[in-house]
């Protein structure tokens, strides 16, 4: 097993995955920094104080997706088992440890998920079904305005019991993914500059023949975000671009032209909302 994490100026948040990670696991894997071009020192700081920590310099933010097909071309291929976290992690008891006895039991995992805690308690929607055009469409349109709305409720599968399942795709901000999974399809698709190459990655592991196992028992905390709520200008259209892909790549078609198109616009302008929106909110919060 190697553990894998992008990191970008991860401030405090690397120190606390890094130290809670010996309460997921009783190994000791090598872990890997795949670092996007901090400026904070961190990451320098955790390789220089852990042995079991590298630091791999990517040249530059190339994205989540793109750092970490990058990390893992560096790990033995004889290593069976990735941890795939965001820095911003804190793991909490055995959860690695769990989610490999589930590997045991679903010889067809190709990704793991844990249950996913926001730092307040309360439980992140991680385990997905992969979203259609119209359950996308609804949840982009509808899902801030209205979050009960059915396409939305329908994606995040927030009426489902939590209980060990295969899903549509899991979040990307931790994984357990099989190696062999990992090679069949190549990884993760580093188009996706940051945001939904985790449902992209699902999606076909799941058309590769592969299953994404949601893991209640294993159980992680996570910040969510700390990078995207300092650069809102940047990453927001990021998710914009990437959800604009992931339906334009699914409906690649001559004559769904006028569709991609129409997708097109509509993301544009909601981006631009939601910018505004966010740049404003910052703004009153520093004034």
């Amino acid at each position: 097993m190697a553990v894998v994490t992008v990191t970008y100026s991860p401030g405090e948040h690397l120190e606390h995955f890094i130290s809670t990670l010996a309460l997921a696991t009783g190994e000791k894997p090598q872990v890997i920094l795949a670092d996007n071009g901090s400026t904070d020192g961190t990451p320098e700081l955790a390789a220089e104080s852990n042995e079991h920590v590298r630091l791999l310099r990517t040249g530059g933010n190339i994205g989540y997706g793109g750092a970490i097909n990058r990390a893992v071309a560096e790990i033995d291929p004889e290593i069976e088992f990735l941890v795939l976290a965001n820095p911003d992690v804190r793991w909490e008891a055995d959860a690695i440890d769990i989610m490999l006895a589930a590997a045991r039991r679903w010889p067809r995992a190709g990704a793991i998920g844990p249950l996913i805690h926001e730092p307040d308690g309360s439980i992140y929607p991680s385990a997905r079904r992969v979203p259609n055009l119209l359950d996308g469409a609804g949840h982009a349109v509808l899902g801030t305005l209205w979050p009960a709305n059915p396409w939305t409720r329908r994606y995040r599968q927030e009426d489902e019991q939590i209980t060990e399942r295969t899903v549509g795709w899991l979040s990307g901000s931790c994984l357990l993914v099989r190696r062999t999974a990992f090679d069949a399809i190549d990884g993760f698709d580093s188009r996706y500059f940051m945001y939904m190459e985790d449902v992209d990655f699902g999606d076909r592991m799941g058309k590769a023949g592969w299953h994404n196992v949601f893991v209640p028992s294993a159980a992680v905390t996570h910040a969510k975000g700390h990078a995207a709520g300092r650069h809102p200008e940047t990453m927001l259209p990021a998710h914009h671009a990437s959800a604009y892909r992931f339906q334009a790549d699914r409906h690649p078609h001559w004559w769904q032209a006028p569709l991609r198109l129409a997708l097109r616009v509509g993301l544009a302008i909601r981006c631009k909302l939601a910018v505004r929106s966010a740049l404003r909110e910052r703004a009153n919060l520093a004034a």
